[in-house]
């Protein structure tokens, strides 16, 4: 039977709405079977935050060079720092029938909508703006006025939903990671991506 391609997941959605810790926390479960897409980014790291397990971390001319060779499948600038995902090892790997996940801005979403229009999007959505601002001030690591631009931006962002296939609210971390496997699972189901399968199936290819 001819296999499967894996699945392009992206969940993307304003600066603060806990893309992070959605994704640390679906991969935390044992029964998660994605393949985790690091992202590159021009920006400093955080505490805690390691090169190679939480993003590749470049300089910006380095980024700027990959940007010319094409070797990125999409990239954004973002409050003046890069961020991009590497386009061979995403198409590697879903050629290898596995599914890959993407945690990206929205402005990289939007990219790869262009590019891989197969692809599942999914826009992680804060339960008001407030509540945003609220996260971004406890995290205390930015600015009042890195803080005031990353909520102008976010107003843009929630526009920019129509993008998106789903919309899943980060209320509650566990909640919000068991609303995006349920998708994930829905969308194997999905008719277009198994109809090949099962027609060769029945002529015994």
């Amino acid at each position: 039977m001819r296999k499967e391609r894996g699945l392009l997941i992206v969940l993307s959605g304003p600066s603060g709405v806990g893309k992070g810790t959605v994704r640390k926390e679906l991969f935390s479960q044992p029964n998660t079977n994605y393949e985790y897409s690091i992202s590159m980014t021009t920006r400093q790291p955080r505490e805690g935050e390691v090169d190679g397990v939480d993003y590749f971390f470049k300089s910006r001319e380095a980024f700027e060079a990959l940007i010319e060779e094409g070797g990125l499948l999409e990239h954004a600038e973002f409050v003046g720092n890069y961020y991009g995902t590497p386009l061979t090892y995403v198409n590697e790997t879903l050629d290898a029938g596995r599914d890959v996940f993407l945690e990206i801005e929205v402005q990289g979403a939007a990219q790869i909508r262009e590019k891989a229009p197969d692809a599942l999007f999914i826009f992680l959505a804060p339960p008001s703006i407030s509540e945003l601002r609220d996260r971004l001030v406890g995290r205390g690591t930015e600015t009042e006025e890195v803080i005031a631009k990353r909520i102008a931006t976010a107003n843009e962002e929630v526009e920019m939903m129509n993008l998106y296939d789903y919309v899943v609210e980060n209320d509650e971390v566990q909640n919000a990671c068991e609303r995006i496997n349920a998708i994930i699972m829905a969308e194997h189901c999905r008719r277009e991506r198994v109809e090949k399968r099962y027609l060769s199936m029945l002529k015994g290819e």
